[in-house]
């Protein structure tokens, strides 16, 4: 790169302290030879497919993220010891000298108001919001003993996806594409669904690239209309014409990354063929009306909307195609109980009616189609609900519960998990006392069943190797079959 952008590109303490023909940060930096990230050597094809630190349990990742945080308590994690003190006072020891996002006083104790039955030679416990889910309990991986830093959506999002509650970290989709490339070069290594109307709190930063190059970011489809906003030609343009004008914009990079040397050129250049092959190959897979009847009933999903149930089915055929993380956000979980929408009864009802079958029909296909072995499956949200009534609504008919990051559940399945119960939380639900897992620890644990040993996977900016789970994250082995 050229001396003048270098020096603009590190302007940071670590970086004087590196360059200092005296410095001991640079002494050391220069005999380790730590300046060689991992991957840095491919800078002609950055999507290329690489090799791991180690032989993979999973090839892909389908990331299904509820956004709003689906309450644990009224799902998956079921607590008796609750509903007998429903809407008693909560004891001081469990709300002294914490904050809560909506809530303040002393709140009441809230049982679960759902149905819960034990499913499978497990015998783990699933309410009724998902009772499809119960049919496949025995391939899951839940995980009772998840906790977060974060209480409220965006910072909870971020820290979650990027390992660190402030915006401007590469988003974990981009670490794995970065990491391994991409299976199919005609589509990107990393996809963003979307569903439940709006985009996830913390934006585009929940799927962007931060500091590594842009080519790895998250690529947002549609499931109705154009699939990508803008990849079509425009009007008058024949495709002729386009690879044309993309072979003039090539050459004019080269040049210019030949004088500069910045990796950002590459990737422009990569971007611009990548999305000329992308005209042709995104309408196919993204069509699901190829899809028979039988298989579009079995997801629920109906070709020309926009759901979850079309995602899920979307998901399928982007892994089945080689694309390497694929990541549904699904808003609406956000259970406060401030309307009906958004309260724990019919609320949730309509949210699992929207998910569970789509799920289920998810995890059947991948392992009819033998790719579930290799095809690591996330379900959860950001951060968990409150064990007592949210505060704003503890006189409304509507229950709802605040937001929690002390426990929650997750889930995942295939992509080398091991089936069955993970962690427990105490008889009431407000911490956790069994085989805690941070979110860092399940950053970890997700690149460790993708082959790579979470501190070595990194990149170097401003003077230090990056890397997901920053300083922290232990890959958590119970959960690993």
């Amino acid at each position: 790169m050229h001396p003048d952008l270098e020096s603009l590109q590190n302007t940071t303490r670590r970086h004087f302290l590196k360059s200092c023909p005296i410095g001991l940060a640079g002494m050391f930096l220069g005999a380790s030879g730590a300046s060689r990230a991992f991957g840095a050597d491919d800078i002609a094809n950055p999507l290329a497919q690489k090799t791991p630190h180690f032989p993979a349990r999973a090839k892909n990742v389908i990331y299904l993220h509820m956004a709003g945080s689906p309450s644990n308590l009224d799902m998956l994690d079921y607590k008796p010891e609750l509903v007998k003190f429903n809407a008693k006072p909560c004891p001081d020891e469990f709300i002294k000298g914490k904050k809560f996002a909506f809530t303040s006083g002393v709140p009441n104790l809230m049982g679960s108001p759902r149905t819960f039955k034990q499913y499978g030679e497990s015998g783990q416990w699933v309410s009724d919001v998902m009772p499809h889910l119960g049919g496949v309990v025995d391939k899951l991986s839940i995980i009772h003993s998840m906790t977060t830093d974060e209480f409220n959506h965006a910072p909870a999002q971020l820290l979650l996806y990027t390992g660190s509650a402030r915006q401007g970290r590469p988003s974990m989709g981009s670490w794995v594409t970065y990491g391994l490339g991409t299976g199919n070069e005609n589509l990107p290594g990393f996809i963003v669904l979307n569903s439940g109307g709006s985009n996830p709190s913390a934006g585009k930063n929940a799927f962007g690239s931060g500091f590594l190059p842009t080519v790895y970011q998250g690529v947002q489809c549609r499931s109705k209309g154009d699939p990508v906003l803008y990849v079509s030609n425009p009007k008058g343009m024949a495709r002729d014409t386009r690879r044309l004008s993309l072979d003039a914009l090539r050459d004019l990079n080269e040049i210019q990354a030949a004088k500069i040397g910045n990796p950002e050129t590459r990737t422009r250049i990569a971007q611009g063929e990548l999305a000329f092959r992308m005209q042709t190959s995104v309408p196919g897979v993204m069509d699901i009306s190829q899809e028979p009847r039988h298989m579009l009933d079995a997801y629920g999903a109906e070709p020309g909307t926009a759901s979850f149930a079309n995602n899920c089915l979307l998901a399928r055929r982007l892994v089945e195609q080689g694309v390497r993380f694929v990541q549904l956000f699904d808003w609406g979980w956000d259970m406060h109980g401030v309307n009906e929408e958004l309260g724990l009864g019919s609320g949730l009802t309509n949210k699992g009616r929207q998910t569970d079958k789509p799920i289920v029909a998810l995890i059947k296909d991948l392992e009819l189609r033998g790719l579930l072995d290799e095809t690591l499956i996330v379900w959860g949200g950001e951060f968990g609900r409150t064990p007592f009534r949210e505060g704003r609504t503890a006189n409304n008919a509507m229950l709802g519960r605040d937001h929690y990051p002390d426990c929650f559940s997750m889930f995942m399945c295939g992509g080398g998990s091991k089936p069955g119960p993970y962690g427990e939380t105490d008889d009431l639900g407000f911490g956790v006392v069994k085989d805690k897992v941070h979110i860092h620890d399940l950053q970890a644990t997700i690149l460790q069943l993708l082959g790579f040993d979470h501190t070595k996977l990194t990149y170097r900016f401003q003077g230090r190797d990056y890397r997901l789970t920053d300083v922290h994250g232990r890959v958590v082995d119970g959960v690993i079959g």
